[in-house]
């Protein structure tokens, strides 16, 4: 089962990075290239326990929708989302948070099964790892931007100031 681990730092506060990592509006602002769209569970806002949120996205031309339930959360050091349906056989992305002096420090560790057994496995060496590490990096590209640069206000609570 592949298994992609990426550390990302970010100067802003960690509730505000945890936040950000959460938000719904903030995810389809990451995935604009797979035209992700949330049409079931949580459609907006900040997802919590035990919700779930049904995205619709494009990926190699075609239209699919996946799933994905918060299994754990603890609020602002982790949370995990698992799929529950979708084209993966499974995935569970755990989302951790820490601090460094000024820096949060946010490691994803995502797992996942490609469906089609031996198929699958070939796909993911030659192509679905790199693709799945490349929407990541972008997801975390978008929440350190926003988190540095005060854009967050536009898709979470201004509760920080």
């Amino acid at each position: 089962m592949p298994r992609i681990e990426l550390k990302t730092e970010i100067k802003a506060r960690k509730e505000i990075v945890f936040d950000l990592s959460r938000s719904i509006d903030l995810h389809k602002i990451s995935t604009e290239q797979t035209d992700e769209t949330a049409i079931a569970g949580r459609t907006s806002g900040l997802i919590e326990l035990n919700e779930f949120v049904t995205w619709r996205a494009k990926h190699f031309g075609v239209y699919q929708d996946l799933t994905s339930h918060i299994t754990e959360f603890n609020h602002p050091n982790y949370f995990v989302d698992e799929m529950k349906q979708g084209i993966f056989k499974k995935f569970r992305h755990e989302h951790h948070f820490s601090i460094s002096g000024e820096i949060t420090i946010m490691i994803d560790i995502f797992e996942y099964e490609s469906p089609l057994g031996f198929l699958g496995q070939i796909a993911d060496k030659l192509f679905l790892k790199k693709y799945m590490v490349k929407l990541l990096e972008k997801r975390n590209q978008t929440i350190k931007d926003f988190a540095e640069s005060g854009k967050w206000k536009k898709v979470i609570s201004t509760k920080f100031d």
